[in-house]
Parts: structure tokens; C-alpha cells; sequence
């Protein structure tokens, strides 16, 4: 697999539609038709070749305008996107990003002299390996991060909040809702919704 934007669309394409595992964390799949982007071992159908793009991470899916799958759930793919064994810089800044970096007020241009190198540097070397700017990919970051806890945990939402890197309530539901297009109460709550098929067993077994 590609460590670039250019990644070999006939070779995903073939991943995505086989579903196959060694693939999952390397690439997202944009569905131009829900505007909706996936892990290639999504379990749902999946969509015409026509119809599809490819993303290096979910970052570069959601600066592009694509929200993540609930079904497939991005935020929980394996920790080796299409950047690992890039730039040794690139792969440092990123563990560094996922420790919370830029989550304490700490800047590009602070990343970027941690790294020693100027931030516009830094920022080209993203722009190749990522597709997005180090501050797009840390605010994913914290969305999949507080993502995760909302589905997994029970933790009020002001704890999620503040524990995933959010610096205010505010910020952090407007985050969920510039992402997901709701709330993270209403994401909580339909995740923990019981579907029309649980819902037809419940009645049926007792």
C-alpha cells in the first residue's frame, strides 16, 4: 500500500469490496452517494466501484466532507494507517498528536519545533502523508477518542469531554455535531437502542 495520497485505487477497491482485514486502518472508503466514509471490512453492502474514493486517514475523509460510518465505526480501526513506515518526522508526529499534543494549548508551530523543523515543513509533509493539516488530524483525534467512550463507557458527557481533549462542553459538542450531525447524548442513545430485530426477539421469547 501507497504511504501517499496516491493510493493504488484498483488495489483498495478490491480490499474494500472483499472485506479484507489486512487492509483495515490502511484506508477509508468515501461513499459519494451517502457522503458517509467506511473501514474497508465495513458489513455493509458494499457500494458500486463508481461511487466510491479513498482517503489515507479519516481526517483526510472528513476534511473532504464525509462523516464516519456507525455501522463500521472508524474511529475504532487498528492504529496502522497508510502513513506508518512513512517519514520517521510524520510517524513521530502523530504518536505525539495521539498522546494529546495539541490538546493543552500547545500549537502547530510547538509540534513542529518538538520535531526540529519549521511548521510549514511539517505541514507539507502532512499535506503528503495524511492528506490533512496536523491540526485537522488532532481534532479527529479527539472526536474518535471521545467517540469511543461514548459508546463503550457510561461517563457523563462533561467527563468524556474533558478525559478525550476537549477544552470546553462547547467545543465538544460541536465538534460531535460538525462530524456525526447530532449531538453525542443522541449518538449515546441510539447506539444503546435496541434494534427492530432485538426488539421483535424480546417480544417473542418471554
Amino acid at each position: 500500500m501507497s504511504t501517499s495520497l496516491a493510493l493504488d485505487r484498483a488495489r483498495c477497491d478490491r480490499a474494500r469490496r472483499a472485506r479484507d482485514p489486512k487492509f483495515d486502518g490502511r484506508f477509508f472508503t468515501g461513499v459519494l452517494t451517502t457522503r458517509i466514509y467506511c473501514r474497508p471490512t465495513c458489513p455493509v453492502k458494499p457500494a458500486k466501484s463508481r461511487n466510491v474514493v479513498f482517503f489515507p486517514t479519516a481526517a483526510a475523509a472528513e476534511l473532504a466532507g464525509f462523516r464516519p460510518c456507525l455501522r463500521c465505526r472508524p474511529e475504532t480501526a487498528p492504529g496502522t494507517p497508510a502513513w506508518r513506515g512513512a517519514a520517521a518526522t510524520v510517524t513521530r508526529a502523530f504518536k505525539l498528536i495521539d498522546g494529546g499534543f495539541l490538546d493543552d494549548g500547545k500549537t502547530v508551530g510547538d509540534l513542529a519545533d518538538t520535531l526540529g523543523m519549521t511548521s510549514r515543513h511539517l505541514s507539507r509533509l502532512f499535506a503528503e502523508h495524511a492528506g490533512a493539516t496536523p491540526s485537522a488530524v488532532a481534532a479527529t483525534r479527539r472526536v474518535q477518542r471521545a467517540k469511543r467512550m461514548v459508546d463503550e463507557t457510561s461517563l457523563p458527557m462533561s467527563a468524556i469531554a474533558f478525559a478525550a481533549g476537549f477544552r470546553s462542553i462547547r467545543r465538544f459538542n460541536a465538534a460531535f455535531r460538525a462530524v456525526y450531525r447530532r449531538p453525542p447524548t443522541a449518538l449515546r442513545n441510539a447506539m444503546r437502542r435496541p434494534s427492530r430485530a432485538q426488539r421483535k426477539w424480546m417480544t417473542t421469547a418471554f
